[in-house]
């Protein structure tokens, strides 16, 4: 599958885009606009776990391709940006909050997902 999306590097594009126009709006909706499927405590850490997982998947063959190992640091960092944008971004809509607590789930997905890419990588690698 990584190899796939590394060597179709738009369609990585394309889901690392969609991922993160589906944080903005899930992050802009007001309190009370929340969907009751993550309503609830464990629900809300497994979306935000979940997401940014994703994000991170897709985030790392689109830069790194499978070939380019420096950009695996600056993939991890941009997915931590988001994160940390994300959480700022609630400040400013009705009922939400900036927690870090969401935001050290998320740091969570993230390095997850980068584990294993580079497990999968240095895999590869040995491999060929």
């Amino acid at each position: 599958m990584l190899r796939l999306l590394e060597k179709h590097n738009k369609l990585s594009w394309f889901f690392v885009i969609v991922i993160a126009i589906i944080i903005f709006y899930f992050s802009s909706l007001p309190s009370e606009k929340i969907p009751p499927f993550i309503g609830f405590n464990w629900q809300t850490t497994a979306y935000h776990f979940i997401i940014f997982f994703f994000l991170a998947f897709f985030l790392l063959p689109a830069l790194v391709k499978g070939k380019k190992e420096s950009l695996i640091f600056i993939a991890i960092i941009i997915a931590i940006m988001y994160a940390l944008l994300d959480e700022f971004h609630q400040l400013f809509v009705s009922g939400r909050v900036c927690a870090f607590s969401d935001f050290l789930i998320d740091s969570s997905g993230i390095l997850l997902a980068s584990f294993i890419y580079v497990v999968s990588l240095r895999f590869r690698i040995k491999a060929s």
